[in-house]
């Protein structure tokens, strides 16, 4: 075993990724059940696939593969698939795979396109209990509330064409405004509970590291920001009824920031979490 031989189920990966959203594109198009079916399949093996790749990696090198920005997005892509097949299991949207299939091949072309040539340098502080508890329940979050932004925006599609006299392309491909709206807010629970552990066991591993839970590094101070957000948006749906389109709205804006959190902070504010974009 060797981190060549990862790179390679890693690209047979991305290969299955591409194929399935192909496939669900198709099916988006068409409706044919035989195309949702199929590509449903091949995530679900590009999925395990994936996983195999990481273990091979861990296996060589004694490092889980988040050293760099590559590897980060990697293992955000593995978990945002895992979420996808917990998620479409559970509630059998089958307009969700579009989005999700699109993502994560999106994700893994960014990842085959970074990375680097030579081994990457490992970091001995990347790694601990309370670090990969962080990581993948951080991981773990994001992904849901990735598929609870990728419902909202099936939501705001099949309530535009309900209020127009013309329903257009996706009325008849989508399920009721409820179905989704219950699908959203399940993958924002999901994605809170995930985020809130954490960021929790964050702390913690600051603490063991650094000697302090709270240093103000930008990550964190973002991460925090986006916490309450989503409590706050929690909060209205329980208590003022802001469900459907309003829910819909903060949920996307809410992913677009992850998204800014994940990748922005660290190149344009620095920090601890910098040398994931190395």
């Amino acid at each position: 075993m060797s981190v060549q031989t990862a790179q390679i189920v890693l690209q047979i990966t991305t290969v299955l990724y591409f194929i399935s959203m192909a496939g669900y594109i198709l099916f988006l198009f068409n409706q044919k059940k035989i195309y949702q079916k199929t590509s449903f399949c091949l995530i679900s093996i590009a999925v395990a696939f994936h996983f195999i790749s990481m273990v091979i990696y861990t296996m060589a090198t004694r490092y889980a593969p988040i050293q760099n920005l590559s590897q980060s997005l990697s293992v955000a892509a593995f978990f945002l698939g895992c979420m996808f097949l917990f998620f479409q299991y559970k509630f059998d949207l089958k307009m969700l795979g579009v989005f999700a299939s699109v993502l994560l091949f999106v994700i893994m072309l960014a990842v085959l396109i970074m990375v680097p040539d030579a081994q990457v340098k490992q970091n001995d502080i990347l790694k601990g209990f309370w670090f990969y508890a962080h990581i993948f329940m951080v991981f773990a979050g994001d992904a849901s509330l990735a598929l609870a932004c990728g419902a909202g925006i099936l939501y705001l599609l099949q309530e535009k064409g309900i209020k127009t006299k013309n329903p257009g392309f996706f009325f008849k491909r989508l399920p009721s405004l409820d179905l989704l709206d219950n699908v959203g807010y399940t993958c924002l629970t999901t994605g809170f509970a995930l985020l809130t552990i954490g960021l929790v066991t964050g702390f913690i591993y600051a603490k063991t590291i650094w000697g302090r839970f709270w240093s103000w590094d930008p990550k964190e101070v973002f991460s925090v920001g986006i916490w309450l957000m989503y409590a706050a948006l929690l909060h209205l749906r329980i208590y003022s009824g802001w469900r459907g389109r309003k829910s819909a709205i903060v949920t996307i804006i809410g992913f677009l920031i992850i998204l800014f959190t994940f990748i922005g902070v660290n190149m344009l504010l620095g920090g601890y979490h910098q040398a994931f974009t190395k």
